[in-house]
């Protein structure tokens, strides 16, 4: 490829880059996008598609077990994990494929290669891809270029034994037991899915308690899960060191504590992948932790030039990344932009029991002094979760307290159990139309449904219930 100028030149291409490079491409915008290793980035490639797909496959493992509940004779009778990796690597092919092909439709330029920003903010520098070296110019740059595992000094990473999420979900068979060091979304996930395909797992996070960051009562619902499927669960506890003997894995934990199996599972979270950039002889700034410095709106401390997704400190969700990417193109174009409200972002994790949150926990509304009222109505009394056979969870709604203690607006949904993940879609349109109480319960609820529980619990909150 000759050297080119461009509208757009977008460095990375994940959800944040390829969201800007075809929002900027169907307004008409000439764009580039550099990938150094395949499109779509980590939530396409080892992150978001191939862990819910390993998922669903323990979610129909799951099902398989429990036939027999509703007069279906089957046998679960083991895991084909290679017709499972395969599986899981078709519908990324074919996802990654439908990605190039949609870029190739909007006549977006693919470059193969790692981006580098020179010192004038205009042009990028690509190398060590089939693309060769090449330097192309943009009238703008957004920065993309997502975030890595993180890991832990003395847990030296390999493709079986001692893993962090990209080789998990691709270990070539599933382990007898495994240790997950980290309690968050993607731990939980992982200890589910694992669990749930014959794995004995355990749990080791640092902070009070597991899934820190949702609602208290949607976390004990999980918990409770998954202690009753023989998962331990320590917290507020720091893992001190491992001892590799053969194939196993002997962690060190807490007050002496230790815990021996098969696979250990790293999953501390992400950080950003912003040193290939070349950053250091630029004007772009970096915080403490790596990542680019941007205004609401993606704006660098440079003009020209703007960051989207996990390189930014913000939410580190492909959903997010999709808006970010598309203000920065409206921005780039003069169009008015709305800042992404990042306390009312959706919230997924899709371990089992699923949870699902958008908006603000009780905690989070007191401490800003908000006088609220809460209601909470459970799946088990819902006729549609019983005809599926998944009771357990809640739905709770927040919100704020009127004169005469019925509820007003709505400030957060938070829910857990089954295919919450699916049903959050109204519970989030009513947190950020800042709907109240009294307008979210005049909808109508199909029946028989899942989401007649997110009626019933904001319904409560007029001072009238139904059942």
């Amino acid at each position: 490829m000759s050297d080119s100028h461009f509208d757009v030149v977008v460095i990375g291409g994940g959800p944040g880059g390829y969201a800007s490079a075809l929002y900027g491409a169907s307004a008409g915008l000439n764009v580039a996008i550099i990938e150094y290793n395949k499109l779509g980035g980590t939530c396409l490639n080892v992150g978001c598609i191939p862990a819910k797909e390993l998922l669903e496959t323990a979610a129909v493992n799951r099902m398989v077990k429990h036939a027999a509940d509703f007069g279906i004779e089957a046998e679960a009778t083991g895991v084909n994990w290679d017709v499972t990796l395969k599986r899981k690597q078709g519908i990324i092919d074919q996802l990654v494929g439908g990605l190039g092909s949609l870029l190739k439709m909007r006549k977006v330029t693919v470059f193969d290669g790692t981006g580098t920003l020179g010192e004038d903010h205009r042009t990028v520098s690509i190398s060590g891809g089939q693309s060769g070296d090449v330097a192309i110019t943009g009238d703008a740059v957004i920065i993309a270029a997502g975030s890595q595992a993180r890991t832990i000094p003395g847990f030296p990473v390999d493709d079986r034994r001692i893993v962090t999420s990209t080789e998990l979900l691709s270990i070539p068979e599933l382990p007898e037991s495994a240790v997950v060091i980290g309690g968050g979304a993607i731990g939980c996930e992982f200890a589910s899915m694992m669990s749930d395909l014959g794995t004995k797992v355990t749990i080791i996070e640092a902070a009070p308690n597991i899934l820190l960051s949702t609602d208290v009562d949607c976390r004990k619902v999980v918990e409770r899960s998954f202690k009753k499927r023989g998962i331990d669960i320590y917290t507020g506890v720091m893992v001190t060191g491992q001892q590799t003997n053969g194939d196993e894995v002997t962690v060190s934990f807490g007050d002496d504590q230790k815990v021996t199996a098969n696979t250990v599972v790293v999953s501390i979270g992400r950080r950003p992948a912003s040193e290939t950039l070349g950053l250091d002889n630029t004007q772009v700034q970096l915080d403490e932790r790596g990542h680019v410095v941007v205004d609401p709106i993606g704006r660098t401390t440079v003009e020209g030039v703007w960051a989207v997704g996990d390189v930014v400190n913000s939410a580190q969700l492909a959903h997010v990344a999709f808006i970010e990417g598309m203000n920065a193109i409206k921005d780039i174009l003069g169009e008015a932009v709305m800042p992404i409200d990042y306390d009312s972002v959706p919230w997924c994790v899709y371990c089992y029991p699923e949870v699902a949150f958008a908006g603000l926990t009780e905690e989070q509304a007191k401490e800003r002094g908000m006088e609220v009222v809460v209601s909470k109505h459970r799946y088990n009394s819902n006729g549609r979760a019983m005809i599926v056979g998944e009771t357990d969870g809640l739905v709770k709604v927040v919100a704020k307290k009127n004169a005469d203690g019925t509820g007003g607006q709505i400030v957060g949904v938070h829910m857990a159990g089954p295919w919450v993940t699916e049903q959050l879609g109204q519970g989030y349109l009513a947190v950020n139309w800042e709907a109240t109480v009294e307008e979210a319960a005049a909808f109508i609820q199909p029946h028989p449904t899942l989401s007649e529980t997110f009626g019933e619990t904001v319904l409560a909150l007029t001072g009238r219930s139904l059942h």
